[in-house]
Order: C-alpha cells, then structure tokens, then sequence
C-alpha cells in the first residue's frame, strides 16, 4: 500500500467520526420537550399573608412561596399557590383541575395519583383557565381532558428535576 492509500483511509476515518459525533449531538439535543417553559420568578419564601408581585403563569410554576410544603398526595379541598409552590420546588408535581372537570374525570386523576406514593399532588384549584393543568418547577401542561399517557410522560421528564430537589 502506498502513502496515498493510508491518506485516503485517515481521511475517510476522520469524516466518519465527524459524522458520527455531529449525529450523537443531534439526537442527543433533540428531546422533545413536554409542556410550556415557564421563566424563572426566583424561590423567595414568604409568610402566610405576605403581598407578592403577580405569577407569570396559571398556575404558577416558581417564585414566592410559603415555609412548608404540603403533603403529597390526593386532596379534597384546594391549597394555597404558595403551598404548592413549594412541592414544586422539591421537585414534585402538581396537578389541578378546575370545578369545569366532570366527577368522572376527577375519579381518574385520584386514581392516578393514588398510584404514586410520593412527589406527585392532586388538588382543585378555582383559578386554572383549562380543566386539567399538571405543573412542575418552571413547565406547564394544560389539557382539556384526562389523558394519563402524556401526564405520566410529563412526570417521567420533570419529577425531581426542581432547585431544591428532595428524595
């Protein structure tokens, strides 16, 4: 073999790595994202009563909020925002529904969250402008209806994934 020969080969060698390493970065990057992203209002925690600037979003998904977080799970009565805030801070997810949802449909979602035995809370929540929205630090998902394929892959992506999280 000549020098060419090896020329050649190096040349095809380093092209197929260059491929190859502009592919992995492109598949590595393009992982859909779930959910609207929703800016940053900071973690300030506040007390009970304390005025704050408005929330970004609907329900928020950061910013001002109380000491304590509340405890996982199902809940009958709606939470205060800047309760909840905090779960999502810890890494948690929130789901809400408005009075709009029919019973029906709220049956399913406790059912749902029956199924996890922490991070994930259900509450009713007056002020959501869709009848099902799923919240975790900074990401919202809003749907019309219960659909448990795309709220577990919302979960799957961001449980855990708040500033503070806590196993």
């Amino acid at each position: 073999m000549g020098k060419t020969h090896y020329i050649i080969i190096g040349v095809v060698g380093g092209v197929s790595l260059l491929a190859g390493i502009i592919y992995w970065t492109i598949s590595a990057s393009a992982t859909t994202e779930i959910g609207q992203f929703i800016a940053d209002q900071g973690r300030d925690h506040i007390e009970k009563g304390v005025k704050h600037p408005e929330y970004n979003s609907n329900p928020p998904t950061s910013g001002w909020h109380y000491t304590n977080p509340a405890d996982w799970g199902v809940n009958q009565k709606e939470l205060a925002d800047e309760q909840l805030i905090h779960n999502l801070e810890h890494g948690g997810i929130w789901i809400s529904y408005s009075e709009k949802l029919d019973g029906k449909s709220v049956d399913l979602l406790e059912k749902f969250v029956d199924g996890y035995s922490t991070k994930v809370i259900l509450t009713p929540r007056v002020k959501n402008d869709s009848p099902i929205v799923v919240a975790a630090w900074n990401r919202l998902l809003k749907l019309d209806s219960f659909d448990e394929q795309k709220i577990t892959e919302f979960i799957k992506a961001y449980k855990d994934k708040g500033p503070e999280f806590v196993p």
